[in-house]
């Protein structure tokens, strides 16, 4: 009997119980095998690039750099990588702007053992797979729609480093912890956040804030210090 090469993974999820029970599973399986485990979606690019996993789980809200921004800083390095992002809500939204980047897998987090593992062989071969309440809902209207039906902005185009700056002002950090967390100067920050503003025509913190739900940069589910 032929023994199959298990697959290698990258779990990137920041919760370490539910990081800790992703990895559980797939040991169990016996198919599988956990290269690395990340935290954040920094860490995750740094152990994607490292790594190189067959395929990568990315929880689409990370700290410091939230799951698309990492899947993209991901993907424009490795363009052949393979990825399955889990999400605590099953938007729609997002499975345009990820399948649109190159992602071939969208799973909620509440989906069951067998079907994880169903995605992550799927994914691993190079096909897509969404999860069955998602494959569902998919409609033929490709304009990303906030749950009340109304269009989602898409995102303007910002530096990663702009986008990592987005995600903490979203998430009510101040410019000298911001420094501290991405290091660099304060001042560098201060630069930043004045370029995202002039790109994105808003000029105050709620704004921002406002903004980065709205096009996906954070979950609007993430507790946030400012509204």
């Amino acid at each position: 009997m032929n023994q199959l090469k298990p697959i290698t993974i990258l779990v990137a999820e920041d919760h370490g119980i539910v990081r800790q029970g992703i990895c559980a599973l797939l040991n169990a399986d016996g198919g599988f095998k956990i290269l690395g485990e990340a935290k954040t979606g920094r860490e995750a690019v740094d152990l994607a690039h490292a790594l190189r996993p067959d395929v990568i789980l990315m929880d689409i809200a990370m700290p410091v750099l939230n799951g698309l921004e990492a899947t993209r800083q991901i993907l424009t390095a490795h363009p052949g990588a393979r990825i399955v992002i889990l999400s605590a809500h099953s938007d729609d939204a997002y499975r345009e702007r990820l399948a649109e980047a190159g992602i071939l897998g969208f799973l909620e987090k509440q989906t069951s053992a067998d079907v994880l593992a169903e995605a992550i062989r799927e994914v691993a071969q190079g096909r897509a797979f969404y999860s069955p309440a998602m494959a569902k809902r998919m409609s033929t209207d490709h304009q990303p729609r906030d749950r009340n039906g109304m269009l989602k902005p898409r995102p303007k185009q910002l530096t990663a480093r702009e986008c990592e700056v987005l995600q903490l002002v979203a998430e009510g950090f101040a410019n000298k912890q911001m420094a501290a967390k991405l290091g660099i100067s304060i001042k560098t920050v201060e630069k930043h956040r004045e370029h995202l503003m002039a790109k994105l025509d808003i000029h105050d913190t709620a704004g921002l804030t406002r903004y980065a739900i709205a096009a996906g940069v954070i979950e609007s589910s993430v507790q946030l210090k400012i509204i």
